[in-house]
């Protein structure tokens, strides 16, 4: 059955402007207990933010965590978004098409409202799924 994103999204995704330290931006993942961020600047989308980009980007390549900032390593626009009202099934076919695992929500201005993940797709779409199970499980902290 086939929802809008606004549905399934997870709203008020975690954001962090383009000069913050990666090294603060790792504890604020680690405290809310998410792999991303979105980066944005005056309540724009300037682009997101994973553990892997922390990790392949910054760490991997011996930059200092404390000095390099979030809008140096994170993926910079043209970001593939939805729009709230989009379909789950578009959702699915664009993580598909650019191989990504979430996609952030914004409104018709740009304005960030929320992120889509594979989990929670997996989560609304089949819920016994395994994908799903872990999706919903409770964190490793």
């Amino acid at each position: 059955m086939t929802r809008q994103v606004r549905d399934v999204m997870s709203r008020g995704a975690v954001a962090v402007e383009p000069m913050t330290p990666v090294a603060r931006v790792a504890r604020l993942m680690r405290e809310q207990d998410v792999g991303d961020v979105l980066v944005t600047y005056d309540r724009d989308l300037f682009g997101v933010l994973t553990d892997r980009d922390i990790v392949v980007r910054a760490m991997a390549g011996d930059r200092d965590p404390n000095t390099v900032t979030a809008g140096s390593v994170c993926t910079r626009p043209p970001v593939i978004t939805l729009s709230p009202d989009d379909t789950t099934d578009h959702a699915v076919e664009l993580m598909r098409r650019h191989a990504v695992r979430r996609l952030p929500v914004v409104e018709s201005g740009g304005c960030p409202v929320g992120i889509v993940s594979l989990g929670d797709l997996a989560a609304s779409e089949d819920p016994r799924s395994a994908l799903a199970d872990i999706s919903t499980a409770d964190p490793n902290r």
